[in-house]
């Protein structure tokens, strides 16, 4: 019986035999092996001859030797940390060297050596250090850079299989032009474990990633270390490099979770630690932080274990002084936690909107809420930290449920409220929020049903109900305030209209009960105020502009003011003569003057404004006059600049501007609109 290429079975017991001599040879530290490249094949029975070495694309190489020693490049890191770790993970963003085989020519974890080199069939005594046998020696699934084919065919290195023999090169056809194969048996298995075998090297995408990294082009070197890792899916190294590019890109949560895994694939490797204890830390998570940032066999870096103290401190304050209701405190705690280092805590800045939401700045702690909202949401298989002492994500839906509830977003409120409940079942105090908001938003219903069966007086008591329960929500102050309006009841009416505006002072509709109450206790100054807030806040609300002229109409009676002629919804009156200018202006009341060219760009500009401010200010005489079309009128006021508006008062001139802007404009009207 004869081997498959000829030769009968005690040769290849030799080779064999040589081959574990062989292997016995390379043994040596990872830092001192060279970079295998660029090797000149020359004659496949004659000694390889090396070429001068070329630049090495990775960090560090291993089971593969050159004419030269010593390890490849290892990339400057983008931070300044340190890595304290005794793993092989080349290629990380580290200022350390980790050497490391690359993708394909690891080790595997049982330890075992190299695959058996291919050489000529001969019996031969082991080769000194750094000198390569007789014949086409590669690694398994290595892919060498061929020589120079000056028959301008191409050279594809055999599998060592059939009839070519050994080492032997196959020129033209066979494979591919330009693309080689794997040599050993071994080569499929290589190819599994991530090395390409028509040339792309994980590695040389892991260097060109880490280019990009230093250049802070993180997209780009995102996209390179997605390539690596799809090569080399078992490569700890990429992970984590992949999590600094997504850092880089402000996407923490997707980071935490590649550094999860690095240290899945590789649970000493120190990097991924260091790198996962500033991601929590970041996020607030300082237990995290701790476990990872002092994870066995690694030494903690100082800076951050005095970053990671501080934080806890802050926090730690935090939750004091928000158990004893001192929320300008707790908005001071989180702002130092913040500051310290914990700058991506979404329980923090929901802790800040739970302080706004208690000092009633509702508009505030919804502007926080909704960037929150807006971030990247966090979920990690080891984040399951407490905040509080609640679960950090429980927390965040606490907050909301209160939220939701102010905003009278009742349904959206009790969703929440189950979240967090569903989150975390065993804390007392999102079970007793989940059982106030059900409750609320019950009575809330049920005063809504009695107000529309015009039943107001059980709805008052409906209303209160839920107030009893939550004291500080300005919907249920302002349905109770619209039961007391029905009810002829216009004190207590704008007293818990007056509630609902100091809890949420922007409240249009808590604005309106106060206003339409005022006007039924002819409280006519008071009512003006309120509709001319409301007339900026609905300028396109015809109710509310038709309220304020009876109101502003009142209040000139009620000061003994002669009212004529003033109807709801005038238009801006044009005036061609002088007769007709003096008649207008004489009127009781104030006048408003455009003076105009109707061909000039800024009076073009400005008259649709003046449009508006008559429908704003509807007890206002608003007038216009073409100083072309009315030479007279102009010579008489000494108009010689457009726009120019005058303001009249019984006939009187009060105020002149040229050319204002609208604010001024409108300024000057609603101070003469009293």
């Amino acid at each position: 019986m004869s081997h498959s290429s000829g030769k009968p079975v005690s040769d290849v017991v030799a080779i064999d035999a040589f081959a574990d001599r062989f292997r016995e040879t390379l043994k040596c530290d990872n830092t001192n092996k060279p970079d295998f490249r660029e090797l000149d094949l020359g004659s496949p029975v004659s000694p390889l001859r090396t070429r001068a070495p070329a630049a090495s694309t990775s960090s560090s190489s291993s089971g593969s030797f050159s004419g030269r020693t010593g390890p490849g490049p290892v990339p400057r890191k983008p931070d300044n940390s340190n890595t304290n770790s005794n793993n092989n993970n080349s290629g990380e963003l580290s200022g350390s060297s980790e050497n490391s085989p690359k993708p394909g020519h690891a080790r595997s974890d049982s330890g075992s050596a190299p695959a058996p080199l291919i050489y000529s069939g001969q019996t031969v005594t082991s080769p000194p250090m750094n000198v390569l046998p007789t014949g086409n020696i590669c690694p398994s699934g290595k892919i060498l850079k061929m020589a120079p084919n000056r028959s301008g065919r191409s050279d594809v290195l055999g599998s060592g299989m059939g009839n070519y023999g050994h080492g032997s090169i196959m020129r033209g056809g066979g494979a591919a032009a330009g693309k080689a194969e794997p040599v050993s048996s071994r080569g499929n298995e290589t190819a599994k474990r991530g090395v390409h075998v028509q040339g792309v090297d994980p590695e040389e995408l892991k260097r060109l990633g880490n280019e990009c990294y230093k250049k802070r082009h993180f997209s780009d070197a995102l996209s390179l270390y997605d390539r690596a890792i799809a090569l080399s899916p078992a490569s700890a190294a990429y992970r984590s490099n992949r999590a600094a590019a997504l850092t880089g890109l402000g996407r923490l949560g997707e980071a935490v979770r590649e550094c999860e895994e690095a240290v899945r694939l590789d649970p000493n490797y120190g990097r991924a630690h260091q790198r996962l204890a500033s991601l929590f830390l970041r996020l607030g998570q300082v237990e995290n932080a701790r476990k990872n940032l002092c994870y066995p066999g690694m030494q903690a870096d100082p800076c951050e274990m005095q970053r990671l103290q501080v934080v806890e401190k802050h926090i730690s304050k935090c939750g004091d002084v928000r158990r004893v209701g001192d929320w300008k405190s707790v908005l001071r705690e989180v702002d130092a936690a913040v500051a310290a280092g914990a700058d991506s805590s979404p329980q923090l800045f929901m802790c800040r909107a739970e302080a706004f939401l208690k000092l009633h700045q509702i508009d505030d702690a919804e502007s926080v809420f909704l960037q929150i909202a807006k971030s990247e949401p966090h979920t990690s298989s080891s984040s399951q930290a407490r905040f509080f002492g609640m679960l950090s994500e429980a927390y965040c839906y606490f907050v909301r449920a209160q939220i939701e509830m102010a905003l009278g977003r009742f349904e959206n409120a009790v969703t929440a409220a189950e979240k967090a409940s569903q989150i975390d079942p065993r804390n007392v105090e999102v079970a007793v929020l989940l059982n106030n908001v059900r409750m609320v938003a019950r009575a809330r219903v049920r005063g809504n049903d009695l107000f529309k069966s015009e039943r107001y007086t059980e709805a008052c008591s409906a209303y209160g109900e839920g107030l009893r329960l939550d004291p500080s929500n300005s919907v249920l102050y302002c349905n109770r305030a619209a039961c007391w309006f029905k009810l002829g009841q216009w004190e207590r009416s704008i007293e818990d209209s007056n509630q609902a505006l100091h809890i949420q002072p922007n409240y249009t509709k808590a604005l309106l009960r106060r206003a339409a109450s005022n006007s039924k206790l002819e409280r006519w100054e008071e009512a003006v105020i309120d509709y001319e807030v409301l007339r900026r806040e609905l300028p396109n609300d015809n109710e509310v502009a038709e309220s304020l002229f009876h109101a502003q109409v009142a209040l000139k009676k009620s000061r003994g003011e002669e009212v004529y002629n003033l109807k709801f919804g005038g238009e801006v009156e044009e005036v061609s003569g002088l007769e007709q200018f003096r008649a207008a202006i004489s009127l009781p009341g104030v006048s408003v003057v455009h003076f105009e060219v109707a061909s000039n760009s800024q009076c073009k500009q400005i008259s649709p404004f003046v449009n508006t401010l008559c429908g704003r200010y509807p007890s206002i005489n608003f007038l216009k006059v073409d100083i072309q079309e009315s030479p007279t009128v102009a010579t008489a006021e000494n108009v010689r600049i457009v726009p120019t508006f005058k303001i009249y008062k019984s006939g009187s001139r009060v105020k002149e501007i040229v050319c204002p802007s609208r604010d001024m404009l409108e300024h000057s009207v609603r101070h003469y609109s009293f």
